[in-house]
């Protein structure tokens, strides 16, 4: 049974250039994987540049997210100077309709 996972993935000082070149190909994997993505989008910082990623997606462990994550070409382009897979717990909020108590 599969699980979401949320990525957050922090951007290399100065990978802003290589983000922009892999841009086509990053969105082009995300329409082939979209099926299995809850919510993905880049972060920025105050001043409003390029920070990192954030992903929620659906996976059926953590070495199944890590796979998800490896499959990106961003991931092989190297923009990412860290990356954090967490499963997620119980969830409450208006995007999940509410609470569970």
């Amino acid at each position: 049974m599969a699980e979401l996972f949320a990525i957050t993935c922090r951007d290399k000082s100065g990978s802003k250039d290589a983000r922009m070149a892999g841009l086509k190909a990053h969105l082009a994997h995300m329409d082939e994987v979209f099926d299995r993505v809850s919510f993905a989008g880049p972060l920025h910082d105050a001043e409003g540049n390029f920070s990192g990623s954030l992903l929620v997606i659906s996976a059926a462990d953590f070495d199944d997210a890590q796979a998800f994550l490896e499959s990106d070409p961003y991931y092989a382009a190297g923009i990412w100077e860290s990356v954090q897979i967490d499963r997620i717990g119980v969830m409450a909020g208006s995007w999940v309709g509410g609470k569970p108590w």
